[in-house]
């Protein structure tokens, strides 16, 4: 295996109002740095400038009377969190994110909405190398059955999750494990760099998303489907929802 395998990675998990990237907004964020000097977090209340919608508190536990008492003014947050993923990132850090086209793009759009530089104005290009464990593991297991949530991954590569998911922090942790397992069950992933595999990922992700959205159109379901790009459009530009499992 190359080196990189062992670190660093940079971790990143949001909590957010909803399940849409291009209209939600972050009420939380996680950042933990996993390198040989151990694992580092910091972590983010944000007020979002909206109500928590009760169902998104009920998954999460952050309501709008805590994040109005305690919680960062969005731009300050927002800007904190943007500027030490464009610090790794542009070190060449690979950034962990679980479902990266939702985090990464709400993170673009929230930027972009508090009149702050994107991500991808930042680095002059496109954010990344990502590893996505989502992505990863519906390319090397592609016929397993099932859901495909963190919890759902977490239980089937056995990582142990002692405090329950849905908190940032937690979230981004038992992503960081997840990757360690992936990397165990499928060794080749180590005889490729960081930029390959996020090469690779974008080409899978684009398979995979061909065929939901065809599923989905058998299903006479409705809706914009998955987006084909991953982690983030190209250029830019808004991109829609990405289902989970």
């Amino acid at each position: 295996m190359q080196s990189w395998v062992t670190g660093p990675f940079l971790g990143f998990d949001t909590e957010t109002t909803g399940v849409d990237p291009r209209t939600d907004r972050i009420v939380s964020a996680a950042l933990v740095m996993r390198d040989a000097r151990g694992t580092r977090q910091r972590t983010w209340l944000v007020d979002p400038g909206v109500e928590i919608p009760q169902p998104a508190s009920a998954v999460h536990g952050i309501t709008t009377d805590h994040v109005r008492a305690e919680g960062l003014p969005p731009h300050q947050a927002l800007e904190e969190i943007a500027a030490e993923l464009t610090r790794a990132t542009a070190a060449g850090v690979p950034v962990v994110v679980y479902n990266a086209c939702f985090d990464i793009r709400l993170l673009e759009h929230e930027l972009t909405r508090w009149g702050l530089p994107t991500l991808t104005d930042r680095l002059g290009r496109a954010p990344g190398p990502v590893l996505d464990p989502l992505v990863v593991d519906r390319a090397l297991d592609r016929e397993r059955p099932g859901k495909r949530t963190l919890a759902d991954l977490c239980r089937h590569y056995r990582v142990p999750t002692p405090r329950a998911l849905h908190t940032a922090e937690v979230d981004v942790l038992a992503t960081l494990d997840l990757l360690d397992r992936l990397l165990e069950a499928f060794p080749e992933l180590g005889q490729r760099s960081p930029a390959e595999l996020h090469a690779w990922q974008r080409v899978w992700h684009r398979a995979w998303a061909v065929g939901h959205n065809d599923a989905r159109a058998r299903e006479g379901r409705s809706g914009p489907g998955a987006d084909l790009e991953w982690p983030a459009p190209l250029d830019g530009a808004p991109g829609a929802a990405v289902a989970v499992g």
